[in-house]
């Protein structure tokens, strides 16, 4: 009898954790556990025999994080294949001559190591076939999707499995309130995988198995499919250099009795599970029957919603019917804050719309932005514009921040991926990048529709107005443009431009992103010298100078470089004031008098 078959008779039980296990038998966790297929079978072929000694009918191929993404980064992409093809006959092994089904594992992808750009749908769909066909040749009779947060990714990782023409359990990882990121409910998300082409469907891992029961219960409500469950064994807990699991194997077979009484078929478990908890779960429900369920459909599921409105037009109000100009200011690297709050002063006397505050740039330790634009903001009544960053604080704080930026005051945001950590000046300090510019973008955009980033409600909703950085400065600018138009989707509605000193590739940047529709304001920075004009060019990422400007500074310095910058700059704005709505102005080493001379020649 098939596996989708003997799922119909009787409850089947599933193994437990593989790294918790792996790590509790000596494994680093500095290690890939995938890899261990390799270098040590043996290792992973005891276990699986311990999950069928305690009772397993389904048990995993250690094949979870074995895809071209993570393995690459760990130099080992081109052993995708070998390392699931030797998963799953390891598996197969422990399964030869017992009635245990083997199903392959596939976990959900990250994005190439150095690399901001997120996979495109293609990409990820080869990445998956990959490993499925590995798995397939190695003999599993299923696969196991698990642990997935983005449904769109599950979804093209089903399609792969399912050119195999084997069974497809699909679980995806939900947080509080059963929702997984962008507040989709359990049960829109049942009925999209079901839709999909999942033979079964259910939720793993998560916050522990009260939470999951509350979810395949929702689940199994709306949709004829068999139900998994493959819950947590609680929150670890660190105590004396290791990670501990407090649920009990006797509690969590409880819970998984209960999780068949409200119609899972297919139970199992996740991070802390051991063959204890198995064998425990196996004396709970033998000879359990699936449960009857008539479903019916949801009455409130949630699918996220698109882009949302931010605060209002704010420091763009006049754009459009005036040039609008902001001007950007570096924090302190101390405690005084006085020079950019009379900087602040003379450029809203100037006539400059907004302020920007940089966040560390170039990975420098500056006083906190948000505080300072705070300040600035109650103190001069200038609108900020607030550099955010992905390097400095983990998907958590991020959002804890943003919440306190919006009841400090704070409107407008520009969200960017940050310099990596490496490039400053602190030795220890590390980058998190738990997002990129793009994801942070569709944060922002969640939080302005009421909602974290796990879909839970937040009251109200943030009212920022997002902003996205574009770099002109390339040799393919349609790439540039199709970067933007991504972030726009996400919910940027304003743009600003790396430095720009060349005014056919300002054209050719306009014609790109003419059909975008939304304010973009190119980066002016005057120079000062020489010295200044060679570094910018040769040293900083993003920026070029073209050979005659460098050669209009040669030989200037001091004064005499400062008025030649600016009346570069003012040349350039001259040329092109007829074709943009406004500048962004990034006066060198924080000399805002410069920027005001600046604003207020575009203003006149």
């Amino acid at each position: 009898m098939n596996f989708l078959d003997r799922l119909q008779s009787e409850v089947l039980v599933g193994d437990g954790a593989i790294g918790t296990m792996l790590y509790a038998k000596g494994v680093s966790l500095d290690a890939n556990f995938e890899h261990l297929n390799l270098v040590r079978p043996e290792l992973v072929l005891d276990l699986h025999q311990e999950y069928v000694a305690a009772g397993a009918r389904v048990i995993e191929t250690n094949s979870f994080g074995a895809n071209y993404p993570k393995l690459h980064a760990i130099g080992l992409g081109n052993k995708v294949h070998d390392i699931n093809l030797k998963g799953a006959l390891l598996a197969r092994r422990a399964a030869a001559g017992r009635d245990v089904f083997v199903a392959g594992s596939i976990g959900p992808l990250t994005k190439l190591k150095g690399e901001e750009r997120d996979l495109g749908e293609g990409e990820i769909l080869e990445i998956f076939r990959a490993q499925v066909t590995a798995l397939a040749e190695g003999g599993v009779d299923l696969f196991i999707l698990e642990t997935f947060s983005d449904l769109r990714q599950i979804e093209i990782a089903l399609q792969a499995a399912k050119e195999t023409g084997l069974p497809v359990v699909a679980n995806m990882a939900f947080g509080e309130n059963s929702r997984i990121a962008g507040g989709i409910e359990a049960e829109a998300v049942a009925e999209r995988l079901a839709a999909a082409g999942a033979d079964v469907v259910g939720a793993n891992c998560g916050a522990g198995p009260l939470e999951i029961l509350r979810t395949v219960k929702r689940m199994g409500a709306v949709i004829e499919l068999p139900i998994a469950a493959y819950p947590n064994s609680g929150f670890p807990e660190y105590v004396d250099g290791r990670y501990i699991y407090r649920a009990t194997p006797e509690y969590f077979a409880g819970m998984a009795a209960e999780m068949v009484a409200v119609g899972a078929a297919l139970v199992g478990g996740c991070c802390g599970t051991t063959p204890t908890h198995i064998m425990r779960i196996a004396e709970k429900v033998r000879g359990l029957k699936p449960v009857p369920r008539a479903p019916a459909p949801p009455a409130h599921a949630v699918e996220s919603g698109g882009v949302q409105t931010g605060a209002g037009p704010g420091f763009l109000a006049g754009w459009g019917k005036e040039k609008i100009v902001t001007v950007e200011l570096d924090p302190p690297k101390g405690l005084d804050c006085s020079k950019v709050l009379i900087g602040s002063r003379i450029l809203k006397d100037a006539g400059a719309d907004a302020i920007n505050l940089a966040e560390n740039p170039l990975a420098r330790v500056r006083m906190g932005n948000i505080a300072l634009a705070s300040l600035i903001q109650k103190e001069v009544g200038i609108e900020v514009i607030v550099h955010i960053t992905c390097r400095d604080r983990n998907l958590l704080g991020l959002q804890s921040d943003l919440m306190g930026a919006s009841l400090l005051g704070i409107r407008s945001i520009l969200a960017v991926t940050g310099d990596p950590a490496s490039l400053g000046e602190q030795a220890g300090a590390s980058s998190v990048f738990d997002l990129n510019s793009f994801t942070l973008i569709k944060l922002l955009n969640g939080l302005n529709g009421g909602v974290n980033a796990l879909g839970n409600p937040i009251g109200s909703g943030t009212r920022f107005t997002i902003g996205a950085a574009f770099n002109p400065n390339t040799q393919r600018m349609d790439v540039q443009a199709g970067r933007l138009a991504k972030k726009v989707v996400n919910g940027a509605c304003f743009a600003q431009t790396q430095p720009i000193y060349d005014v056919q590739r300002l054209d050719e940047m306009i014609e790109q992103t003419a059909h975008l529709d939304i304010p973009i304001l190119p980066g002016i920075l005057p120079l000062v010298s020489e010295r200044n004009a060679e570094f910018l060019h040769n040293e900083v990422p993003g920026i070029i100078i073209p050979e005659e400007i460098r050669m209009r500074m040669r030989g200037k310095e001091k004064d005499e470089g400062v008025r030649e910058g600016l009346a570069i700059a003012r040349e350039f704005i001259a040329a092109v004031r007829e074709r943009v709505g406004g500048f962004y102005l990034i006066p060198p080493f924080g000399r805002y008098e410069i920027a005001a001379e600046l604003v207020k020649y575009i203003k006149g």
